[in-house]
C-alpha cells in the first residue's frame, strides 16, 4: 500500500523520527553518565558522537547517512541553532554579578591569569598546528583568526557545568567553590569577547571592514546597555503582570532572535546577540520567569545540538600524527588552566590543595566549549580533524574533574573554610 504523503511530509516525518531517536539516546546516555558520577551533558555529547560517523558510521550501510541525510541535517541544524540561541540567552541572564561580591580582586586575578596563560599556550600551539590545518573546504584559513580562535577555545571554562559539579560535590558553599564559580563567570565573558573579535577578524575582508565591524559592535553594546536595558526593565515586568508567562515567553524569544540577527548582520556570531540580550535582562525572577524557558530548551532542543556536533566528529579519520596533536592539545589545555588558576590562588594565600582543587575546577569545559567549537566550524576556522580533537579535549577535561576532585579531597585536610560563613553563596544556574 502506497503512502499518499507528499515529499515535504516525508521529510518532516524523517526529521521528527530523527529528533525522537536523538532524545531517547541522549536521555539514556545522560542517565548512564549520572550513574558514573558525571554531568549529564557528557552523556548527551557522547550520544551525539555515537550517532555520527565515529561509532554508528563504523557499521556497514552508512547508517548515519540514512538516519541523518542532508535534507534532515539542514532541518536539525535550524532546530539546534534555535535551542542554542535560547540557551545562550539563559546563560547571559544567569550571570550573577553577586558572585563577585567581596572577592572581586581574587576572582579577577584567577580568571584574568587563567585566561592569559591558557590563551597564550593555545596561541603558541596554534602556530605549530596551522601548517597542517590551514585549509578548510578548499579555502586557506586566516592565520591571525586561527591563532586567536585556538587561544580563545583553550581559555574557556564551562560555567553551567562547573556549577553542577560544585553542587554535586558539596563544594558550592566553600571558599574554593565560590571562587571557582566567580572566576569562571568572568572567564567566560572574557572568552566570549575574544571569540567575538575572532568572528570579526575572520568575517572581515581587509582591515577597513574589520574596523567597521568593531565600531558597529561597540555601537550595538551601547544601544543594548543604554537603551534596551532600561526599556526591558519597564516593559518585561509589565507584560508579565498583564499577560503572564504565555505572553512573555514569545516576546522574549522574538527579542533573542532579533538581537542574534543584529550581531549576525554586524559580522559577529549570532550567539553573542543572544548572550548580550540575556545579560541586560532584568533579574527579578518573580516578574521575569526566564528559568522555565531555559529548562525547556536544555531538555528538548539542546540534544539536537549535540547530534549536529557529533555528525561533524570523526574519530576514525584521525591519523597517527593527529593523535600526537591531540596529546599536545590535552597537555596545553590542562596546563593552561591549572597553572593559570593555581598561581594567583597561591599568591592570594590559598594552600596548595585548595589551589589544586581550583585548578581542576577551572579546567572544566563541557557544553560551552562545544558552542565555541561549532562557531569555529561555521566560521570556517576548523577542519574535521582539528574539530574532532578539540571535542575530545572538551570531553576529557570535563570528565576528569570529578575523579580528580575525589582524589584531591582524600588527601585534603578535613574541613574547608568558608569564604563568607555569614552569607550564602549566590544562586547558580540549575543547567548543564
Amino acid at each position: 500500500m502506497h503512502s499518499h504523503a507528499t515529499p515535504a511530509d516525508l521529510t518532516l516525518a524523517h526529521v521528527l523520527t530523527a529528533v525522537a531517536v536523538i532524545l531517547l539516546v541522549g536521555a539514556a546516555l545522560a542517565g548512564l553518565a549520572r550513574r558514573f558520577g558525571q554531568p549529564p551533558v557528557l552523556g548527551e555529547i557522547a550520544a551525539g558522537i555515537a550517532l555520527g560517523p565515529s561509532l554508528l558510521g563504523l557499521f556497514p550501510g552508512d547508517l548515519p547517512g540514512h538516519l541523518f541525510p542532508p535534507e534532515v541535517r539542514s532541518s536539525l541544524s535550524v532546530v539546534a541553532n534555535v535551542g542554542l540561541l535560547l540557551f545562550m540567552f539563559g546563560i547571559g541572564w544567569e550571570f550573577n554579578r553577586g558572585l563577585l561580591a567581596g572577592r572581586r580582586l581574587t576572582a579577577g586575578a584567577v580568571s584574568g591569569f587563567s585566561v592569559l596563560v591558557a590563551f597564550g599556550l593555545g596561541a603558541a600551539l596554534a602556530l605549530v598546528l596551522y601548517p597542517e590545518h590551514d585549509v578548510v573546504n578548499g579555502a586557506v584559513i586566516d592565520h591571525t583568526g586561527f591563532v586567536f580562535f585556538l587561544g580563545a577555545a583553550m581559555a574557556i571554562t564551562a560555567f553551567p557545568v562547573l556549577a553542577r559539579i560544585l553542587g554535586d560535590s558539596g563544594l558550592l558553599r566553600t571558599r574554593v567553590g565560590a571562587l571557582a564559580l566567580a572566576g569562571a563567570a568572568v572567564d567566560d565573558v572574557i572568552a566570549w569577547c575574544l571569540l567575538a573579535f575572532v568572528s570579526a577578524t575572520v568575517t572581515a575582508r581587509g582591515q577597513g571592514q574589520l574596523l567597521g565591524i568593531l565600531a558597529l559592535s561597540v555601537g550595538y553594546l551601547i544601544v543594548m546597555f543604554a537603551v534596551v536595558r532600561p526599556l526591558l526593565a519597564v516593559l518585561v515586568p509589565a507584560i508579565a503582570r498583564r499577560g503572564g508567562l504565555l505572553h512573555l515567553l514569545p516576546v522574549l524569544a522574538a527579542a533573542v532572535f532579533l538581537s542574534a540577527c543584529a550581531t549576525t548582520w554586524i559580522g559577529i556570531h549570532a550567539i553573542f546577540g543572544a548572550f548580550v540580550l540575556g545579560f541586560v535582562m532584568p533579574r527579578d525572577e518573580s516578574s521575569v520567569p526566564v528559568r522555565p524557558l531555559l529548562k525547556g530548551t536544555t531538555a528538548v532542543l539542546l540534544p539536537v545540538f549535540f547530534i549536529v556536533t557529533g555528525l561533524n566528529v570523526d574519530i576514525a579519520s584521525l591519523s597517527a600524527r593527529n593523535y600526537l596533536e591531540l596529546a599536545a592539545i590535552l597537555v596545553v589545555a590542562c596546563a593552561g588552566k591549572f597553572i593559570g588558576a593555581c598561581v594567583p590562588a597561591r599568591a592570594a594565600g590559598m594552600p596548595w590543595r585548595e589551589a589544586g582543587v581550583l585548578g581542576v575546577l577551572m579546567n572544566t569545559r563541557g557544553l560551552t566549549e562545544l558552542i565555541i567549537l561549532n562557531a569555529g566550524v561555521q566560521l570556517g576556522v576548523l577542519d574535521t580533524q582539528l574539530f574532532t580533537m578539540m571535542v575530545v579535549m572538551a570531553l576529557v577535561t570535563t570528565a576528569m574533574a570529578g575523579p580528580l576532585l575525589v582524589l584531591l579531597r582524600r588527601v585534603e585536610a578535613p574541613g574547608t573554610p568558608e569564604l563568607h560563613p555569614e552569607a550564602p553563596v549566590p544562586a547558580v544556574p540549575d543547567t548543564r
